[in-house]
């Protein structure tokens, strides 16, 4: 006999067991605390770290855990059925991809304007700075491009890509999925502080909103490498 065909819209099926949704959003959650952990821990001062001398190493680190989140979610969302190209979105004939890259620039200027407005209304912060960690030297600079092209295609498409559509489909309600995957994207950025995270919270929902107005994950996934590889520029010119 054979299975039971699930013949509703792709845009109403779960893209994975619920169970592995709960999974993943325990991975994010250790996360977190480990995060907070490293934020709290006795030493190394005003800095999280105690030296730059170790930068590349935890580069090469963050990217290995963004690919290890991004494979445990890929494993079980392509045996729905689900094509790489679905989970993002978009056309691929050269006119949608300018106009995604067209969208991507104003949306990274308004998320800088925000994560400005945001670090002003929060006041100081007491948490460790993560500057130290920044890159400084070319090796370290092209090191660092590559984790933000990780960043930004990983985790544009496990919390925007897969979290967003699953709470979507779960709660059906779009602002519920939307304000849900920004906390925990959010809280998975717990080790630069509770001021970050809310902050991150924040600019997940315009991650979310992007998403989910424009159907596609490209124009955030561009802007959001590109914040990161801004971040660690040297001279910053906006």
């Amino acid at each position: 006999m054979l299975p039971p065909v699930d013949d509703r819209p792709a845009a109403r099926r779960l893209l994975a067991p619920p169970w592995h949704t709960a999974v993943l959003i325990a991975i994010v959650l250790l996360a977190s605390l480990v995060g907070a952990w490293l934020q709290r821990r006795p030493g190394p001062g005003a800095s999280i770290a105690e030296r730059h001398s170790g930068a590349i190493a935890i580069y090469l680190t963050a990217m290995a855990l963004d690919w290890a989140l991004f494979s445990y979610m890929w494993v079980f969302v392509r045996k729905s059925g689900t094509r790489l190209r679905d989970l993002i979105g978009g056309g691929r004939d050269p006119k949608a991809i300018a106009l995604d890259v067209a969208i991507a620039i104003p949306f990274w200027i308004v998320w800088e304007l925000t994560a400005r407005f945001m670090h002003r209304l929060l006041g100081p912060s007491s948490a460790r700075s993560v500057d130290i960690l920044l890159p400084r030297t070319l090796l370290e600079m092209v090191v660092w491009i590559g984790v933000s092209l990780t960043a930004g295609f990983c985790e544009e498409a496990v919390f925007r890509g897969y979290l967003q559509k699953q709470f979507h489909v779960l709660t059906g309600n779009a602002a519920i999925a939307v304000l849900t995957q920004a906390l925990l994207f959010g809280l998975a950025h717990a080790y630069q502080g509770v001021k970050n995270v809310i902050v991150i919270t924040v600019l997940g929902i315009l991650y979310g909103l992007l998403a989910l107005g424009r159907r596609n994950l490209r124009p955030g996934m561009i802007a959001h490498a590109w914040s990161d590889v801004y971040g660690g520029l040297p001279m910053r010119f906006f």
